[in-house]
Formats: structure tokens, sequence, C-alpha cells
């Protein structure tokens, strides 16, 4: 049987700046997918979208071609309106782990499928993994039987799950097409309508340690995502939410699964937990376990207050084979780093910004991260803050303590550390943390009540 379409045809029209069809788009995809498309072509249907940028309808069809290019999960076994989330990542963004065992601890199931680190942000993968024994890696089959049983899953995406994207976003990583808002989104998308979710909460974020860091750019890949999921069906609604600092106070993958056991057990940093009852609320609304967004933040907080989400949490880090002995409060930590260092301010004034990016940066420097895929991550090495915006610094006192298994890096860490941060005369202003919410009937200013 004759192609039905022509790959150089189909790169000319949008290289020079003209629509594709729905079908053509499709037959792209599966094209590439089955292995009938070679890289090189792809890549430049990529650099060609990339500089002729998507339209809304060829985004849409994008991502339904990816969404359908492997298996669109099947959760009808489970009862009840089935909520995930999703965050653009981040520098300490660990919301994640404390939304899952929230919300399902309040009755709405979360079927959770997440990525690793890269670059300057962190990794949900990565952070479950600094568990010992905790298996992200697990079939279809066990995904839903633990969603079931336990009313939460978190895993990495599947071979099921989107393989398209897969096999395209390690294509646009080493092509330079990364960068694009209607690329972006229909990766994300893919994999999340492919987990057989009924809502989405986005967590969008702006800022130095953001994806996209200019708030105009984050918005517009809100309002894509956001359409995205309208068009589809899946109630969507996006926050716009500030990267100019880590969220919390520490930034590593043990060292972040601590503070989320201090979050559960009723402490914890309160910008971490304002945001995370805040998401958590959302996905219980749209789960229509409360009839309104402040009646399910009420809800996220008694689930805390009352223990309810902790224990939701040991049960889920048992259920993927972790040790959950390593969570208890006074218990050895399973991972120690040999060398750690105060970063000490040398002047006095108040912590007016930081370079979030950098921050992130030199966390892999460390070791909490990675720059290639290849790498592999330390869970011991991060930093924990000990000053954020506002707060008032006295020369001398530590700025952050920093934790490693890299001696040779200490004292450049150090350096480039002290560098990321700037002091002020007079108190500026806080951030603020939730700019803007994105919905079906638009954007606006976001105003807690």
């Amino acid at each position: 049987m004759m192609n039905q379409y022509d790959a150089v045809t189909l790169i000319r029209k949008k290289r020079d700046g003209h629509e594709l069809t729905i079908e053509e788009i499709n037959w792209l995809i599966r094209q590439y997918t089955h292995g009938d498309l070679p890289d090189y072509q792809m890549s430049a249907f990529l650099m060609a979208g990339f500089l002729n940028r998507l339209n809304e309808s060829e985004t849409s069809a994008l991502t339904q071609a990816m969404l359908y290019s492997g298996e669109v999960v099947n959760l009808d076994h489970v009862s009840g309106k089935k909520v995930d989330k999703h965050s653009t990542g981040g520098v300490g963004d660990k919301t994640s782990l404390l939304l899952a065992p929230i919300v399902a601890a309040c009755g709405v199931p979360v079927p959770m499928i997440s990525g690793r680190g890269l670059g300057h942000t962190g990794g949900t993968l990565d952070k479950l993994e600094s568990i010992p024994g905790f298996q992200v890696n697990v079939s279809l089959e066990r995904y839903k039987d633990i969603l079931a049983c336990y009313g939460a899953v978190l895993i990495g995406q599947t071979k099921e799950i989107a393989p398209a994207d897969k096999k395209i976003y390690a294509l646009r990583d080493v092509t330079s097409t990364v960068e694009s808002i209607p690329f972006v989104a229909s990766s994300i998308m893919s994999k999340k309508l492919a987990e057989g979710i009924d809502a989405l909460v986005l967590d969008v974020k702006f800022g130095s340690g953001a994806f996209l860091k200019p708030f105009d750019e984050a918005t517009e890949l809100a309002q894509t995502l956001v359409g995205i999921g309208e068009r589809f069906g899946k109630k969507t609604i996006a926050y716009l939410t500030d990267m100019n600092q880590p969220l919390g106070r520490t930034v590593g993958n043990w060292l972040e699964v601590e503070e989320i056991m201090e979050c559960l057990r009723g402490d914890g940093p309160q910008d971490l937990l304002d945001l995370s009852h805040l998401l958590a609320g959302t996905m219980i609304w749209l789960g229509e376990k409360a009839d309104t967004l402040e009646e399910g933040i009420q809800m996220s907080r008694e689930a805390v207050s009352t223990g309810k989400a902790l224990e939701k949490w040991i049960e889920l880090v048992k259920a993927h084979g972790g040790d959950a002995s390593v969570l208890e409060s006074g218990a050895v930590s399973p991972h120690k780093a040999s060398f750690q260092m105060d970063v000490l301010s040398i002047s006095d004034g108040f912590m007016s910004a930081m370079d979030t990016f950098e921050l992130g940066m030199i966390s892999v420097m460390l070791g909490a991260g990675r720059q290639k895929k290849e790498d592999v991550v330390d869970p011991a090495a991060g930093f924990r803050l000990h000053k954020k915006i506002g707060d008032n610094v006295k020369a001398g006192e530590p700025l952050l303590t920093f934790y490693t298994n890299r001696k040779s890096v200490c004292e450049s860490a150090g350096t480039r550390f002290l560098n990321a941060f700037e002091l002020a005369d007079q108190r500026p202003s806080p951030p603020i943390m939730v700019a803007s919410v994105v919905d079906a009937s638009g954007i606006r200013p976001y105003r807690s009540k």
C-alpha cells in the first residue's frame, strides 16, 4: 500500500508557514512511532514547527496523535473522579509528594505519572526513589491495582503511555526545539490525558527558577494547557505561581522527602504548605468531594491535622515497596553526605533576591540532579535554606547549609552559592506566591479568601 502522504512535502508545508491538517499530523506521528519516519525527517519537522509555530488546531491535533500512539488507560474500575496535578518544574518543588496522600485521604483517586529531574529542576521520581525500596517502574496492571487499593499511585511513564511523546521528547532535547509552547503543551497533555484522569490541576511556574521565566510566556503556556484539557473534555485549572526562590527550605531528593514528612506531621515551611493546600483543595473540589474550592482547601488542612494524610502516605510508600521505617520520627537517615558546609553572609541587610536557576544548577553540581539523562543522582546531596526573600540577615549568619559527597566541589559551590543571593538595605515586599488562575472562562488574578 502506498503512503498516503509524503514526509518531504509536509515538512516543506510547515517550513513555509502553512497549517497542517489533523490527518497530516496523525500520519507524521504514526509513521515516526512505528519507525517508518527517520529521526532526521522528524527533526526537520520539529524545527519547522519551532520556527513557524503550531497554531491551536495543530497543537490539539499533535496532542491527540501522541495520546493515541499508545494505550489510553481505562480506570472505570476505580470509583470517583480521578484527578491529577502537573507542575512545570522548579527548584524545591516537592508538592506532588504532599498532594497524592492528602487528596487520596479525602477520597479522590490520584493517578500520578511523573518524571525525573533534568538540568536545574528536580524530579518527583528521583525524590521517591530516595526512599529505600520505593518502586516507580511498575506495569500498567500494577498501576491500576495500587490506585484501586490505596487511592493514589506514583509511577514513571511506561512504554505503553504516549510512546510517540517519549521518542519526540528525546529528539527535541538534542535538536534545540524544547522551548516551544505548542510542543511543551502537547507533550505534557498527551501523557496526562493517557493516565485515565477526569480532571487536572496545573501549577505553571514563572520567575528565575522556572522553565519559562517571563510571566507572559508562562501565562501563554497555562492558557494553552487549559485549552487542550477542556477540548478533550477534562476539567482543567491552572495556577501561575512564583519560582523566584525555592519552594520550601530544602533542595535535594532525600532532604525534600524529610521536609514532606515535616509537613505531614503538621509542621514545615508555610509557603510549601499554603501552595500544597491550594492545589490539593482544587483537586478535591474537581474530584467532587467538596462543593467549593474553599471547602476543598479546608478538607486538605484537616487531612493533615488529623494525621489521615500521613497514614495514607505510609500506605502508599509500602504499596510501592518502600521501607516506611525510615520515615518514622527520629529514624536514622538512610542517606548521609560526607561533607556539609554553611555558606555565611558577608554583610548585613535583607534578603532581596535569589538566582533560583543558579541555585538549582549548584545543587546539580553537588550531585542532587543531572545534566544528562544518564547521570547518577546522589540522594544525600542538596542544600537547606536558612534565609528567604524578606528575611533579615546579619554578617556571619548562615544563608544555607549544603550537603555533598563530592569534596572537590565544596569550595567552588560555596562561592557560587554566595553570589546567587542579593541583599538590600530595605526589606523588600514579600513575593506573591500565586499570581493568577486560568480556567475555561479565562485568566484572572488569584485572590485567596
